[in-house]
């Protein structure tokens, strides 16, 4: 059983610092992966049809990789792609090479709209396709992490 996963954030900047947060790569390596993760690798090309490859490091030093392919791009409003766990190559992989258990999904879709509010932006992210249980709520803890992240990002600028 699967079911799509949304978070809606509000952030404290304009849509373009928010936008530019998830199509620069060297803003997004600032706050791709939850608290204690960090960014060693992000290679993206971003524009429809393009791919790419991010890496986010456990504390314990293990990689993860996921890969994918932008699928809608609308300036300052939607970004559409797919999602799958990767190898450094790039490589789609199974869930089970990271050690997840039961049916995962080989591809899953990300979709981020962003929405000016009285000069805030008001994000929201659906990963669709996510398996129900404790992976959904993993993965929610995970973007929340990384949307923390995202906030002390946003500032630093």
């Amino acid at each position: 059983m699967t079911n799509d996963l949304v978070i809606n954030r509000t952030f404290n900047a304009p849509v373009e610092k928010v936008w530019n947060a998830w199509a620069d790569p060297v803003e997004l390596r600032k706050w791709w992966g939850p608290k204690a993760f960090t960014s060693p690798f992000c290679k993206t090309e971003f524009h429809v049809g393009g791919k790419y490859l991010w890496c986010m490091r456990a504390p314990d030093g293990k990689d993860y990789w996921s890969t994918g392919i932008y699928k809608e791009i609308v300036s300052m409003k939607k970004i559409v792609y797919t999602d799958s766990f990767a190898d450094a190559k790039g490589n789609r992989v199974p869930a089970s090479s990271y050690g997840i258990e039961g049916e995962f999904p080989e591809e899953l879709t990300v979709t981020v709209t962003f929405e000016e509010v009285n000069g805030k932006t008001k994000m929201t992210l659906k990963h669709a396709g996510m398996p129900a249980g404790e992976m959904s709520k993993m993965a929610n803890a995970g973007w929340n992490e990384s949307f923390d992240k995202m906030v002390e990002s946003l500032k630093g600028e």
